[in-house]
């Protein structure tokens, strides 16, 4: 028999327990918020505004049309024109941009007959990046390439009229139709050769792994342990605080490098994957980004009394940064906002350095930068948690 009263006293008796969790009672709300933003504005969002620098060896109508068109398309932010095309794949190789289109000196010449070579050197590490602008790059010029055949048909005295002229008929038809399709002759230059997307996804899939491992663990390690009461027994024992942290972060630390390795070794046995870089600097990355994110669980549960708070308080940071840190889609989907948060994120910086070490074959001067911000991520993390870690239960 259901016992109605006794039921509605036990709804009454969860409501006040999450009431008085306000952590809890918080992160239910919030987070569905965040997960439907973070899904509708990034992965149903468009890639725009993706950095690209133009390369101008020649001044005129035609460069002043082309570079006019390549503004006013919103998927390219123009950040420079320059004059330079080693500077330009200079630009492309450090990360300053995604891509690199040159214009050839003879861009304005009509009266040539050979094409005019248009080159883009593009960023391959970044393959959904290198997927959009590779085919709308090519279109825009397409369609350059027949105004400026239309504009050579114009100068070679050939009529076209909308109506009463065969074009066929005329000696230069032939000649000039071709001349329609070969204007320019497009050229892609892929720094870092053709990337699969499986090259792209796998190391932020490491860092999101290691992340993931690292402070779901911790939750288990301290917040569990406190409320099973294993911490107060292990410290009526004379054991200090540095003592439990210590080999709580050693033994977590352990064990997640031993399984981003493991993660690393069935990439390259099942899909072939190839380390660009120096495999001891990618270990050294995913070391630092377990450690960094060791630390953001120990600062978690250095307070709550819980698991079930600890991961109510957890999954909002967590979720949220597997979406704007770029693990499976660029950047340029979100919206500015999501952008700027993403560099709040220290997932971010794992992808960058460990996509640029395996991709790109970056050595520890090029992401020396990356590494300093993980760095300090973890002191930071690490002070908040020590510091505030309560020994009492």
């Amino acid at each position: 028999m259901v016992e109605t009263k006794k039921i509605w006293w036990m709804i009454k008796k969860d409501l006040l327990v999450l009431w008085r969790h306000k952590p809890r009672l918080i992160s239910i709300f919030i987070f569905p918020i965040l997960m439907i933003a973070l899904f509708g504005y990034g992965m149903g969002g468009s890639i725009e505004n993706i950095p690209v620098v133009v390369v101008e060896q020649s001044n005129g109508p035609v460069t002043d049309s082309t570079l006019n068109a390549i503004k006013g398309m919103d998927l390219y932010e123009v950040k420079d024109i320059i004059s330079d095309p080693d500077k330009a794949r200079q630009m492309v190789e450090s990360g300053t941009v995604k891509a690199a289109i040159i214009l050839p000196p003879d861009y304005e010449n009509l009266n040539s007959t050979n094409p005019k070579s248009v080159v883009i050197y593009i960023d391959s590490s970044d393959q959904m990046a290198t997927q959009t602008l590779v085919p709308a790059t090519q279109a825009l010029f397409s369609q350059i390439s027949a105004e400026i055949g239309m504009q050579k048909l114009q100068a070679s005295g050939v009529q076209i009229q909308s109506q009463g002229v065969n074009v066929q008929s005329s000696p230069l038809a032939s000649l000039n139709s071709q001349n329609i399709m070969n204007s320019i002759n497009f050229q892609i230059n892929k720094i870092y050769g053709d990337i699969k997307y499986i090259d792209f996804l796998v190391p932020a899939i490491l860092a999101m792994t290691v992340m993931m491992g690292a402070m779901m663990s911790m939750g288990e390690s301290l917040a569990g342990e406190r409320e099973r009461g294993e911490l107060a027994r292990l410290f009526m024992t004379p054991t200090s605080v540095a003592t439990v942290v210590g080999g709580k972060i050693i033994s977590r630390l352990v064990i997640q490098t031993s399984t981003a390795l493991v993660l690393i070794g069935a990439a390259i046995l099942l899909f072939n994957i190839t380390i660009a870089g120096s495999m001891l600097l990618t270990i050294l990355l995913l070391v630092l980004t377990a450690l960094c994110f060791v630390g953001f669980g120990i600062m978690i549960s250095a307070r709550v009394g819980t698991q079930e708070d600890y991961v109510q308080m957890v999954m909002p940071f967590t979720m949220p940064m597997m979406f704007i840190s770029g693990v499976f889609y660029p950047l340029e989907t979100m919206p500015w906002i999501f952008q700027k948060i993403a560099y709040l994120a220290p997932l971010t910086y794992a992808n960058v350095a460990l996509r640029g070490v395996m991709l790109q074959g970056a050595g520890l001067a090029d992401i020396w930068i990356y590494l300093a911000v993980l760095l300090g991520f973890t002191l930071l993390f690490f002070a908040m948690g020590v510091t505030r870690f309560n020994r009492d239960i």
